[in-house]
Protein backbone atom coordinates (compact mmCIF):
# COMPACT_ATOMS: atom_id res chain seq x y z
CA UNK A 1 0.00 0.00 0.00
CA UNK A 2 1.53 3.32 -1.01
CA UNK A 3 1.03 6.70 0.63
CA UNK A 4 -2.63 7.77 0.81
CA UNK A 5 -4.07 11.19 -0.02
CA UNK A 6 -4.95 12.84 3.31
CA UNK A 7 -7.49 15.11 1.64
CA UNK A 8 -9.51 12.40 -0.10
CA UNK A 9 -13.03 11.48 1.05
CA UNK A 10 -11.94 7.84 1.46
CA UNK A 11 -9.15 8.91 3.79
CA UNK A 12 -11.45 11.05 5.93
CA UNK A 13 -14.08 8.33 6.08
CA UNK A 14 -11.46 5.76 7.11
CA UNK A 15 -10.23 7.98 9.95
CA UNK A 16 -13.82 8.66 11.06
CA UNK A 17 -14.49 4.90 11.25
CA UNK A 18 -11.29 4.28 13.21
CA UNK A 19 -12.09 7.10 15.64
CA UNK A 20 -15.56 5.64 16.20
CA UNK A 21 -14.07 2.20 16.96
CA UNK A 22 -11.57 3.71 19.39
CA UNK A 23 -14.26 5.69 21.19
CA UNK A 24 -16.34 2.54 21.59
CA UNK A 25 -13.33 0.57 22.82
CA UNK A 26 -11.92 3.03 25.37
CA UNK A 27 -14.96 5.10 26.36
CA UNK A 28 -15.81 8.78 25.97
CA UNK A 29 -13.52 10.15 28.70
CA UNK A 30 -10.35 8.32 27.66
CA UNK A 31 -11.07 9.08 24.00
CA UNK A 32 -11.45 12.80 24.72
CA UNK A 33 -8.25 12.89 26.77
CA UNK A 34 -5.92 11.00 24.42
CA UNK A 35 -7.45 10.47 20.96
CA UNK A 36 -9.63 13.47 20.10
CA UNK A 37 -6.69 15.64 18.98
CA UNK A 38 -4.99 12.98 16.86
CA UNK A 39 -5.01 13.37 13.07
CA UNK A 40 -4.34 10.77 10.39
CA UNK A 41 -1.48 12.00 8.20
CA UNK A 42 -0.80 9.10 5.83
CA UNK A 43 -0.63 5.34 5.44
CA UNK A 44 2.48 4.00 3.74
CA UNK A 45 2.82 0.27 3.18
CA UNK A 46 2.12 -1.24 6.63
CA UNK A 47 2.80 1.99 8.55
CA UNK A 48 0.03 4.20 9.97
CA UNK A 49 1.25 7.77 10.55
CA UNK A 50 -0.72 9.93 13.01
CA UNK A 51 0.06 13.37 14.40
CA UNK A 52 -0.64 15.07 17.75
CA UNK A 53 -0.31 18.69 18.90
CA UNK A 54 2.10 18.05 21.81
CA UNK A 55 5.22 15.96 22.37
CA UNK A 56 3.71 14.55 25.56
CA UNK A 57 0.61 13.31 23.73
CA UNK A 58 2.76 11.70 21.00
CA UNK A 59 4.79 9.81 23.58
CA UNK A 60 1.78 8.71 25.63
CA UNK A 61 -0.27 7.43 22.68
CA UNK A 62 2.77 5.73 21.08
CA UNK A 63 3.68 3.99 24.34
CA UNK A 64 0.23 2.98 25.56
CA UNK A 65 -2.18 2.66 22.64
CA UNK A 66 -0.15 1.63 19.56
CA UNK A 67 -1.55 -1.89 19.41
CA UNK A 68 -5.14 -0.77 19.98
CA UNK A 69 -4.94 1.88 17.24
CA UNK A 70 -3.35 -0.48 14.74
CA UNK A 71 -6.01 -3.08 15.51
CA UNK A 72 -8.71 -0.47 14.83
CA UNK A 73 -7.16 0.17 11.41
CA UNK A 74 -6.96 -3.55 10.58
CA UNK A 75 -10.74 -3.68 10.21
CA UNK A 76 -10.23 -1.73 6.96
CA UNK A 77 -6.55 -2.25 6.13
CA UNK A 78 -5.46 -5.77 6.95
CA UNK A 79 -1.75 -5.11 6.30
CA UNK A 80 -1.53 -2.34 8.96
CA UNK A 81 1.15 -3.43 11.44
CA UNK A 82 3.04 -0.36 12.69
CA UNK A 83 2.20 3.02 14.19
CA UNK A 84 4.15 6.27 14.26
CA UNK A 85 2.89 9.39 16.06
CA UNK A 86 4.71 12.67 15.35
CA UNK A 87 4.12 16.18 16.63
CA UNK A 88 2.29 18.84 14.61
CA UNK A 89 4.03 22.22 14.43
CA UNK A 90 1.99 25.10 13.00
CA UNK A 91 -0.56 22.59 11.74
CA UNK A 92 2.06 20.47 9.94
CA UNK A 93 3.20 17.04 11.10
CA UNK A 94 6.88 16.37 11.52
CA UNK A 95 8.44 13.64 9.33
CA UNK A 96 8.44 10.05 10.52
CA UNK A 97 11.79 9.98 12.31
CA UNK A 98 11.26 8.27 15.67
CA UNK A 99 11.28 4.49 16.06
CA UNK A 100 7.96 2.91 15.23
CA UNK A 101 6.08 0.38 17.31
CA UNK A 102 5.47 -2.82 15.42
CA UNK A 103 2.36 -4.74 16.40
CA UNK A 104 2.38 -8.43 15.64
CA UNK A 105 -0.87 -10.03 14.39
CA UNK A 106 -2.98 -11.27 17.28
CA UNK A 107 -2.27 -14.87 18.22
CA UNK A 108 -5.03 -17.39 18.86
CA UNK A 109 -6.27 -17.37 22.44
CA UNK A 110 -4.55 -20.67 23.19
CA UNK A 111 -1.16 -19.20 22.20
CA UNK A 112 -1.43 -15.84 23.96
CA UNK A 113 0.89 -15.27 26.87
CA UNK A 114 -0.46 -14.60 30.32
CA UNK A 115 -0.53 -10.84 30.95
CA UNK A 116 2.20 -9.48 33.19
CA UNK A 117 1.12 -8.31 36.65
CA UNK A 118 0.03 -4.69 36.79
CA UNK A 119 2.81 -2.31 37.75
CA UNK A 120 2.41 0.44 40.33
CA UNK A 121 1.59 3.90 38.98
CA UNK A 122 4.42 6.30 38.29
CA UNK A 123 4.64 8.86 41.10
CA UNK A 124 4.52 12.53 40.21
CA UNK A 125 7.81 14.35 40.50
CA UNK A 126 8.60 15.65 43.97
CA UNK A 127 10.44 18.94 44.01
CA UNK A 128 13.12 17.50 46.26
CA UNK A 129 13.74 14.74 43.69
CA UNK A 130 13.90 17.11 40.73
CA UNK A 131 16.53 19.19 42.47
CA UNK A 132 18.71 16.08 42.79
CA UNK A 133 18.11 14.87 39.27
CA UNK A 134 15.70 12.14 40.33
CA UNK A 135 13.27 10.57 37.91
CA UNK A 136 10.15 10.24 40.02
CA UNK A 137 8.12 11.54 37.08
CA UNK A 138 8.82 11.95 33.39
CA UNK A 139 6.61 14.99 33.34
CA UNK A 140 6.02 18.26 35.16
CA UNK A 141 9.50 19.43 36.01
CA UNK A 142 10.24 22.58 37.98
CA UNK A 143 11.86 25.38 35.95
CA UNK A 144 15.03 26.50 37.79
CA UNK A 145 14.64 30.02 36.37
CA UNK A 146 11.17 30.55 37.86
CA UNK A 147 12.04 31.65 41.39
CA UNK A 148 10.70 34.50 43.49
CA UNK A 149 13.99 36.33 42.97
CA UNK A 150 13.41 36.39 39.21
CA UNK A 151 9.78 37.49 39.46
CA UNK A 152 9.12 41.15 38.61
CA UNK A 153 6.19 42.56 40.57
CA UNK A 154 3.99 45.53 39.73
CA UNK A 155 0.43 46.74 40.13
CA UNK A 156 -0.95 43.96 37.90
CA UNK A 157 0.52 41.05 39.87
CA UNK A 158 1.64 42.32 43.29
CA UNK A 159 -1.30 40.72 45.13
CA UNK A 160 -0.65 37.33 43.52
CA UNK A 161 3.07 37.66 44.29
CA UNK A 162 2.39 38.53 47.92
CA UNK A 163 -0.02 35.62 48.33
CA UNK A 164 2.50 33.20 46.77
CA UNK A 165 5.23 34.27 49.19
CA UNK A 166 2.85 34.01 52.13
CA UNK A 167 1.86 30.46 51.08
CA UNK A 168 5.51 29.44 50.84
CA UNK A 169 6.34 30.97 54.23
CA UNK A 170 3.39 29.23 55.90
CA UNK A 171 4.23 25.87 54.31
CA UNK A 172 7.82 26.12 55.53
CA UNK A 173 6.44 26.64 59.05
CA UNK A 174 3.95 23.73 58.77
CA UNK A 175 0.97 26.06 58.55
CA UNK A 176 -1.77 26.64 55.99
CA UNK A 177 -2.96 30.13 55.10
CA UNK A 178 -5.57 30.65 52.41
CA UNK A 179 -6.83 27.33 51.11
CA UNK A 180 -7.36 26.58 48.32
CA UNK A 181 -5.71 29.38 46.35
CA UNK A 182 -6.71 29.87 42.72
CA UNK A 183 -4.60 32.18 40.49
CA UNK A 184 -5.98 33.08 37.08
CA UNK A 185 -4.99 35.21 34.11
CA UNK A 186 -4.59 35.05 30.37
CA UNK A 187 -1.50 33.39 28.92
CA UNK A 188 2.00 34.60 29.72
CA UNK A 189 1.36 36.74 32.81
CA UNK A 190 3.25 34.68 35.39
CA UNK A 191 0.92 32.02 36.87
CA UNK A 192 3.36 29.17 36.26
CA UNK A 193 6.24 31.31 37.52
CA UNK A 194 4.48 31.79 40.86
CA UNK A 195 3.68 28.09 41.26
CA UNK A 196 7.27 27.19 40.46
CA UNK A 197 8.47 29.91 42.85
CA UNK A 198 6.40 28.46 45.71
CA UNK A 199 7.81 25.00 45.02
CA UNK A 200 11.41 26.28 44.92
CA UNK A 201 11.10 28.29 48.13
CA UNK A 202 9.53 25.50 50.18
CA UNK A 203 11.78 22.77 48.80
CA UNK A 204 14.97 24.72 49.47
CA UNK A 205 13.90 25.61 53.02
CA UNK A 206 12.72 22.09 53.90
CA UNK A 207 13.75 19.26 51.54
CA UNK A 208 11.66 16.79 53.55
CA UNK A 209 8.39 18.39 52.43
CA UNK A 210 6.27 16.26 50.12
CA UNK A 211 5.62 18.79 47.33
CA UNK A 212 3.90 17.87 44.07
CA UNK A 213 3.77 20.15 41.02
CA UNK A 214 1.68 18.85 38.12
CA UNK A 215 0.22 20.33 34.98
CA UNK A 216 -3.39 19.28 34.39
CA UNK A 217 -2.50 16.97 31.50
CA UNK A 218 -0.01 15.12 33.71
CA UNK A 219 -2.61 14.80 36.45
CA UNK A 220 -4.81 13.10 33.82
CA UNK A 221 -1.85 10.99 32.69
CA UNK A 222 -1.20 9.60 36.15
CA UNK A 223 -4.84 9.09 37.03
CA UNK A 224 -5.60 7.18 33.82
CA UNK A 225 -2.37 5.17 34.17
CA UNK A 226 -3.40 4.20 37.69
CA UNK A 227 -6.87 3.15 36.50
CA UNK A 228 -5.40 1.06 33.67
CA UNK A 229 -2.97 -0.63 36.06
CA UNK A 230 -5.72 -1.21 38.62
CA UNK A 231 -3.88 0.86 41.21
CA UNK A 232 -6.18 3.90 41.37
CA UNK A 233 -6.70 3.59 45.13
CA UNK A 234 -2.97 3.66 45.74
CA UNK A 235 -2.61 6.71 43.51
CA UNK A 236 -5.38 8.54 45.39
CA UNK A 237 -3.90 7.72 48.77
CA UNK A 238 -0.46 8.81 47.59
CA UNK A 239 -1.81 12.19 46.43
CA UNK A 240 -3.64 12.73 49.69
CA UNK A 241 -0.39 12.37 51.65
CA UNK A 242 1.21 15.42 50.01
CA UNK A 243 1.99 18.55 52.02
CA UNK A 244 1.65 20.97 49.11
CA UNK A 245 -0.16 20.28 45.81
CA UNK A 246 0.36 22.68 42.88
CA UNK A 247 -1.82 22.15 39.78
CA UNK A 248 -1.12 24.26 36.66
CA UNK A 249 -3.17 24.81 33.47
CA UNK A 250 -6.39 23.78 35.19
CA UNK A 251 -8.44 24.60 32.07
CA UNK A 252 -7.09 21.46 30.35
CA UNK A 253 -8.46 19.02 32.93
CA UNK A 254 -11.13 16.78 31.36
CA UNK A 255 -13.31 13.75 31.90
CA UNK A 256 -13.05 11.51 34.95
CA UNK A 257 -9.74 13.14 35.85
CA UNK A 258 -11.65 16.35 36.61
CA UNK A 259 -13.94 14.38 38.94
CA UNK A 260 -10.95 12.76 40.61
CA UNK A 261 -9.36 16.17 41.10
CA UNK A 262 -12.52 17.20 42.94
CA UNK A 263 -12.22 14.20 45.29
CA UNK A 264 -8.52 14.91 45.85
CA UNK A 265 -9.19 18.59 46.52
CA UNK A 266 -11.86 17.77 49.08
CA UNK A 267 -9.64 15.24 50.86
CA UNK A 268 -6.66 17.61 51.02
CA UNK A 269 -8.73 20.52 52.28
CA UNK A 270 -10.34 18.32 54.93
CA UNK A 271 -6.87 17.31 56.04
CA UNK A 272 -5.71 20.97 56.03
CA UNK A 273 -3.17 20.42 53.25
CA UNK A 274 -2.25 23.40 51.06
CA UNK A 275 -3.57 23.39 47.47
CA UNK A 276 -2.65 26.03 44.86
CA UNK A 277 -4.25 25.95 41.40
CA UNK A 278 -3.66 28.11 38.31
CA UNK A 279 -5.85 28.49 35.23
CA UNK A 280 -6.73 30.88 32.44
CA UNK A 281 -10.27 31.68 33.68
CA UNK A 282 -12.09 32.26 36.99
CA UNK A 283 -13.44 29.11 38.73
CA UNK A 284 -17.02 29.82 37.58
CA UNK A 285 -15.89 29.45 33.93
CA UNK A 286 -14.22 26.04 34.39
CA UNK A 287 -17.12 24.13 32.85
CA UNK A 288 -15.34 20.78 32.85
CA UNK A 289 -15.53 20.79 36.67
CA UNK A 290 -18.78 20.08 38.47
CA UNK A 291 -20.48 22.84 40.43
CA UNK A 292 -19.29 21.52 43.77
CA UNK A 293 -15.60 21.70 42.81
CA UNK A 294 -16.01 25.15 41.27
CA UNK A 295 -17.66 26.25 44.52
CA UNK A 296 -14.74 24.88 46.57
CA UNK A 297 -12.25 26.80 44.44
CA UNK A 298 -14.34 29.98 44.55
CA UNK A 299 -14.67 29.63 48.32
CA UNK A 300 -10.92 29.84 48.78
CA UNK A 301 -8.78 32.80 47.75
CA UNK A 302 -9.21 33.69 44.07
CA UNK A 303 -6.40 35.94 42.83
CA UNK A 304 -6.46 37.48 39.34
CA UNK A 305 -3.43 38.79 37.48
CA UNK A 306 -4.37 41.64 35.16
CA UNK A 307 -2.75 42.83 31.94
CA UNK A 308 0.63 44.48 32.48
CA UNK A 309 0.77 48.27 32.40
CA UNK A 310 3.65 50.21 30.84
CA UNK A 311 5.60 50.57 34.10
CA UNK A 312 5.57 46.83 34.80
CA UNK A 313 6.51 46.01 31.21
CA UNK A 314 9.44 48.39 31.47
CA UNK A 315 10.58 46.89 34.78
CA UNK A 316 10.49 43.40 33.25
CA UNK A 317 12.49 44.47 30.20
CA UNK A 318 15.02 46.29 32.38
CA UNK A 319 15.45 43.22 34.62
CA UNK A 320 16.02 40.97 31.60
CA UNK A 321 18.39 43.53 30.06
CA UNK A 322 20.40 43.67 33.30
CA UNK A 323 20.65 39.87 33.27
CA UNK A 324 21.88 40.00 29.65
CA UNK A 325 24.51 42.53 30.68
CA UNK A 326 25.73 40.23 33.45
CA UNK A 327 25.77 37.07 31.31
CA UNK A 328 26.90 38.41 27.94
CA UNK A 329 28.34 41.86 28.63
CA UNK A 330 25.65 43.31 26.35
CA UNK A 331 24.36 46.83 27.03
CA UNK A 332 20.72 47.72 26.34
CA UNK A 333 20.46 51.51 25.94
CA UNK A 334 17.56 53.19 27.72
CA UNK A 335 15.79 54.10 24.43
CA UNK A 336 15.76 50.42 23.46
CA UNK A 337 14.30 49.38 26.83
CA UNK A 338 11.65 52.09 26.45
CA UNK A 339 10.88 51.03 22.88
CA UNK A 340 10.33 47.37 23.84
CA UNK A 341 8.14 48.28 26.84
CA UNK A 342 6.05 50.63 24.72
CA UNK A 343 5.73 48.39 21.67
CA UNK A 344 5.53 44.76 22.88
CA UNK A 345 2.23 44.77 24.75
CA UNK A 346 0.94 41.19 24.43
CA UNK A 347 2.32 39.46 27.56
CA UNK A 348 5.38 38.79 29.68
CA UNK A 349 6.73 35.91 27.64
CA UNK A 350 6.93 38.14 24.58
CA UNK A 351 8.92 40.67 26.62
CA UNK A 352 11.38 37.93 27.57
CA UNK A 353 11.42 36.78 23.95
CA UNK A 354 12.14 40.31 22.71
CA UNK A 355 15.25 40.59 24.89
CA UNK A 356 16.38 37.09 23.89
CA UNK A 357 16.03 37.93 20.18
CA UNK A 358 18.18 41.02 20.53
CA UNK A 359 20.81 39.05 22.44
CA UNK A 360 20.81 36.44 19.65
CA UNK A 361 21.04 39.15 16.96
CA UNK A 362 24.04 40.65 18.72
CA UNK A 363 25.76 37.28 19.07
CA UNK A 364 25.16 36.34 15.43
CA UNK A 365 25.98 39.66 13.78
CA UNK A 366 27.95 41.66 16.34
CA UNK A 367 25.59 44.58 15.67
CA UNK A 368 25.04 46.87 18.68
CA UNK A 369 21.58 46.91 20.20
CA UNK A 370 19.78 49.98 18.90
CA UNK A 371 16.19 51.04 18.28
CA UNK A 372 16.49 50.36 14.49
CA UNK A 373 17.77 46.85 15.25
CA UNK A 374 14.86 46.33 17.67
CA UNK A 375 12.37 47.55 15.04
CA UNK A 376 13.73 45.06 12.52
CA UNK A 377 14.15 42.12 14.90
CA UNK A 378 10.85 42.47 16.78
CA UNK A 379 8.55 43.38 13.88
CA UNK A 380 6.22 40.40 14.28
CA UNK A 381 5.87 40.91 18.05
CA UNK A 382 5.08 44.57 17.58
CA UNK A 383 2.38 43.87 15.01
CA UNK A 384 0.26 42.60 17.89
CA UNK A 385 -0.36 46.27 18.73
CA UNK A 386 -2.39 46.77 15.58
CA UNK A 387 -5.07 44.20 16.35
CA UNK A 388 -5.67 41.70 19.10
CA UNK A 389 -5.13 38.12 17.96
CA UNK A 390 -8.39 36.34 18.64
CA UNK A 391 -8.13 32.67 19.57
CA UNK A 392 -10.76 30.02 18.98
CA UNK A 393 -10.64 29.33 22.71
CA UNK A 394 -11.63 32.97 23.33
CA UNK A 395 -14.56 32.58 20.93
CA UNK A 396 -15.77 29.40 22.64
CA UNK A 397 -15.59 31.11 26.03
CA UNK A 398 -17.48 34.26 24.94
CA UNK A 399 -20.16 32.37 22.99
CA UNK A 400 -20.61 29.84 25.81
CA UNK A 401 -21.08 32.62 28.35
CA UNK A 402 -23.34 34.76 26.12
CA UNK A 403 -25.73 31.96 25.15
CA UNK A 404 -25.41 30.04 28.44
CA UNK A 405 -24.36 26.88 26.62
CA UNK A 406 -21.52 24.86 28.23
CA UNK A 407 -18.33 24.82 26.18
CA UNK A 408 -18.37 21.02 25.94
CA UNK A 409 -21.85 21.20 24.39
CA UNK A 410 -20.53 23.47 21.63
CA UNK A 411 -18.00 20.75 20.80
CA UNK A 412 -20.45 17.87 21.15
CA UNK A 413 -22.62 16.11 18.55
CA UNK A 414 -25.88 17.47 20.01
CA UNK A 415 -28.29 18.83 17.38
CA UNK A 416 -30.86 20.66 19.50
CA UNK A 417 -31.58 24.22 18.37
CA UNK A 418 -30.33 25.80 21.61
CA UNK A 419 -26.89 24.29 20.90
CA UNK A 420 -26.75 24.32 17.08
CA UNK A 421 -27.22 28.07 16.61
CA UNK A 422 -24.54 29.14 19.16
CA UNK A 423 -22.19 26.53 17.65
CA UNK A 424 -22.76 27.92 14.14
CA UNK A 425 -22.20 31.47 15.36
CA UNK A 426 -18.96 30.39 17.06
CA UNK A 427 -17.74 28.79 13.80
CA UNK A 428 -18.69 31.94 11.89
CA UNK A 429 -16.71 34.10 14.34
CA UNK A 430 -13.73 31.73 14.10
CA UNK A 431 -13.70 32.14 10.31
CA UNK A 432 -14.23 35.92 10.50
CA UNK A 433 -11.78 36.77 13.29
CA UNK A 434 -8.98 34.21 13.05
CA UNK A 435 -6.59 33.10 10.34
CA UNK A 436 -7.50 29.43 10.85
CA UNK A 437 -8.50 27.39 7.83
CA UNK A 438 -11.87 25.64 7.61
CA UNK A 439 -10.34 22.20 8.37
CA UNK A 440 -8.50 23.65 11.37
CA UNK A 441 -11.70 25.22 12.69
CA UNK A 442 -13.53 21.93 12.19
CA UNK A 443 -10.89 20.07 14.21
CA UNK A 444 -11.21 22.57 17.06
CA UNK A 445 -14.99 22.13 17.08
CA UNK A 446 -15.04 18.48 18.02
CA UNK A 447 -13.37 17.06 14.91
CA UNK A 448 -15.96 18.25 12.40
CA UNK A 449 -15.46 18.23 8.64
CA UNK A 450 -14.59 21.50 6.88
CA UNK A 451 -17.85 21.29 4.92
CA UNK A 452 -19.77 21.52 8.20
CA UNK A 453 -17.86 24.70 9.07
CA UNK A 454 -18.54 26.17 5.62
CA UNK A 455 -22.25 25.40 5.94
CA UNK A 456 -22.33 27.10 9.36
CA UNK A 457 -20.56 30.21 8.06
CA UNK A 458 -22.93 30.56 5.13
CA UNK A 459 -25.94 29.89 7.36
CA UNK A 460 -24.97 32.66 9.78
CA UNK A 461 -24.21 35.08 6.93
CA UNK A 462 -27.74 34.51 5.65
CA UNK A 463 -29.25 34.87 9.13
CA UNK A 464 -27.46 38.21 9.57
CA UNK A 465 -29.01 39.46 6.33
CA UNK A 466 -32.48 38.30 7.39
CA UNK A 467 -32.37 39.27 11.07
CA UNK A 468 -31.11 42.76 11.95
CA UNK A 469 -31.23 42.05 15.68
CA UNK A 470 -29.07 38.95 15.30
CA UNK A 471 -26.61 40.96 13.19
CA UNK A 472 -26.27 43.50 15.99
CA UNK A 473 -25.82 40.70 18.52
CA UNK A 474 -22.97 39.18 16.51
CA UNK A 475 -21.32 42.59 16.12
CA UNK A 476 -21.44 42.90 19.91
CA UNK A 477 -19.72 39.52 20.24
CA UNK A 478 -17.03 40.67 17.79
CA UNK A 479 -16.36 43.82 19.81
CA UNK A 480 -16.16 41.78 23.01
CA UNK A 481 -13.58 39.50 21.39
CA UNK A 482 -11.52 42.34 19.90
CA UNK A 483 -11.36 44.48 23.04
Amino acid sequence: MSGSDTTSPDHRELWARVRARLKTAVGEDVFTSWFARLELEEIVDDLVHLSAPTRFLCSWVQSNYADRIVEAFRNDIVEAARLQVTMRVNGQARPRLAPVVEVAPEAPASQQATPAPSAAPMAPRLVRDSAKGGDALNGSTIDPRMTFDNFVAGSANEMAFGVAKQIASAAINNAVTFNPVYIHSTVGLGKSHLLNGIAHAVSQADPSKNIVYLTADHFMYHFITAVQRQSALGFKEWLRRVDLLLIDDMQFLQGKSATEFGHTLGALLTGAKQVVVAGDAPPRDLEMLDERVRSRLSGGLVVPISTFDHDLRRDIVQRRADQAATRFGLHFPTPVVDYIARSVISHGRDLDGAVNRLVAAYQLTGELVTVPLAEKTLADLIRTRDAKRVRIEDILKIVSRHYKVPRNELLSARRSRDVVRPRQIAMYLAKALTSRSLPEIGRRFGGRDHTTVLHSVRKVEQMIKDDLELGQEIELLKRMLEE
